[in-house]
């Protein structure tokens, strides 16, 4: 995408976790919703609220536990970072700590999309939404 506007891919070891965090939330919901629209048409009233379950901090918390297994070392340092980072807002409705895992993966998942690790992000959010399907 950067480079359909000119814009060089920046370094991304100088973005700050909570940039990547930023980034991760949308790619994140991005594929949620494509996901739920996959599943076939239903009223977009119904649809939010399926996205809004996995969507939720509480729900990424429990993501990140669920593939952080399967994690290389890299990975688990960029969710490390997203954890310990210091974001300036809060948790609707999750705890402090559930807000901090979540944190993390998101940034793991901006992280795999800027670098353009497409397909690994994918694969990730694909088990991560399996695991938190089954376990409902």
């Amino acid at each position: 995408i950067l480079s359909y506007f000119d814009r060089p891919l920046p370094d991304i070891r100088t973005l700050s976790p909570l940039a990547l965090a930023w980034l991760g939330d949308t790619i994140f919901d991005l594929v949620v919703r494509t996901y739920i629209v996959g599943n076939g048409s239903t009223s977009p009233d119904k649809m939010q609220k399926r996205a809004s379950r996995l969507v939720s901090a509480k729900a990424q918390a429990d993501m990140i536990s669920d593939i952080s297994e399967i994690l290389t070392d890299e990975e688990k340092d960029y969710v490390r970072r997203g954890r310990n980072a210091k974001p300036k807002t809060k948790a609707k409705n999750a705890s402090s700590a559930q807000y901090h895992k979540a944190t993390g993966f998101e940034t793991l998942i901006g992280y795999l999309y800027l670098t353009g690790q497409t397909g690994r992000c994918i694969t990730l959010i694909k088990q991560a939404i399996d695991g938190e399907i089954n376990e409902k």
